[in-house]
């Protein structure tokens, strides 16, 4: 199967849980486990979203993958802060290169991070870490902001 059709199916498969479900843990934590188990060089999938009563914050949602202790990210703060911060996509290659960069595993080496909007506000993020360098392209950020779009009505 070639990527193009990996990602339809998993488009497919996350637009039918998320209109099947209201229930956003469960279908965000699905969302976790089916990127992690299904897409090449994805070693940690986990949510962001933003906190209602700061608004400047993230905090750490549904995730699959090893533990972070990065459980709240100020906006500006690591990828997760600046992408939230400037709300666009933050594709980083090598994470050693980045001086902002919060190491959640020594093993991390490449990162994607794209914004989740609803109504045109910034809701959250989802963020994926893999233990390969270069592992994102333009094309997996076109995938993911698809995949966002189909779970923003949740938050």
């Amino acid at each position: 199967m070639d990527k193009k059709e990996l990602f339809s199916n998993i488009i497919d498969k996350i637009k039918a849980l998320s209109e099947s479900s209201h229930d956003r843990g469960f279908v965000l934590q699905a969302v976790c486990r089916l990127l992690k188990n299904n897409l090449p060089g994805c070693d940690w999938v986990g949510f962001y979203l933003v906190d209602d009563a700061t608004k400047r914050e993230l905090v750490l949602g549904p995730y699959a993958g090893e533990p972070t202790e990065h459980i709240r990210i100020p906006f500006g703060k690591g990828i997760c802060g600046q992408a939230a911060e400037v709300r666009q996509t933050f594709i980083i290659d090598d994470v050693s290169k980045e001086t902002n960069y919060l190491s959640c595993s020594a093993k991390v080496r490449s990162e994607i991070v794209v914004p989740i909007f609803k109504a045109g506000r910034l809701v959250g993020e989802l963020d994926i870490d893999s233990h390969t360098p270069g592992a994102f392209t333009d094309e997996d950020d076109r995938f993911l902001k698809e995949i966002c779009g189909a779970v923003s009505h949740l938050l």
